[in-house]
């Protein structure tokens, strides 16, 4: 009798332990994206006290294959009132560059994102569970900003107050 409790109880213990290993491989496929959008107010690419988040900012999610360039996957996604966006992604891209790209402004005076003086506002992103990260289900972006169209005059200030002199003409 106590041969056959041990081996029912022996039988549970595997059904469990490869209905969790199961469970677990499932979520290798589901990545949850976060990220926010800003508005640069003083035009120099980074976070400042003047800069502020956008609410209603569109940002879409592209993954291209490395080898021949064609789009295998787009999804988009807009900023709530705190200027934050997320979203949800199924499947492994661990073959393709994946980049969260500004798409659309809700802010007329801050949607410069076409001015040839600066490079495409794009955050790289790993979307694969084979890439040494040890928290397969959450990726966080760097923040991205649309810049205003002219620096607010209180910027010179603020990088006084950094202790930094930009690139930047005021």
């Amino acid at each position: 009798m106590a041969k056959l409790i041990l081996l029912v109880a022996s039988a549970l213990c595997l059904a469990t332990l490869v209905n969790f290993a199961a469970a677990d491989a499932d979520d290798f496929d589901r990545f949850h994206i976060k990220g926010s959008v800003y508005c640069d107010t003083c035009r120099v690419q980074f976070f400042t006290r003047l800069s502020k988040f956008l609410e209603g900012a569109k940002v879409k999610l592209e993954c291209k294959n490395i080898d021949n360039q064609t789009v295998t996957l787009t999804k988009e996604a807009v900023t709530d009132k705190s200027g934050n966006y997320e979203m949800v992604v199924m499947g492994d891209h661990e073959d393709e560059v994946c980049e969260i790209v500004l798409a659309e402004s809700p802010d007329t005076e801050c949607s410069d994102i076409n001015n040839e003086e600066f490079t495409r506002n794009a955050a790289r992103i790993s979307l694969t569970a084979n890439d040494g990260i040890v928290s397969n289900e959450t990726r966080t972006v760097n923040p991205l900003g649309f810049m205003r169209r002219t620096p607010l005059s209180d910027c010179p200030k603020a990088f006084e107050e950094l202790g930094i002199v930009p690139d930047v003409i005021f």
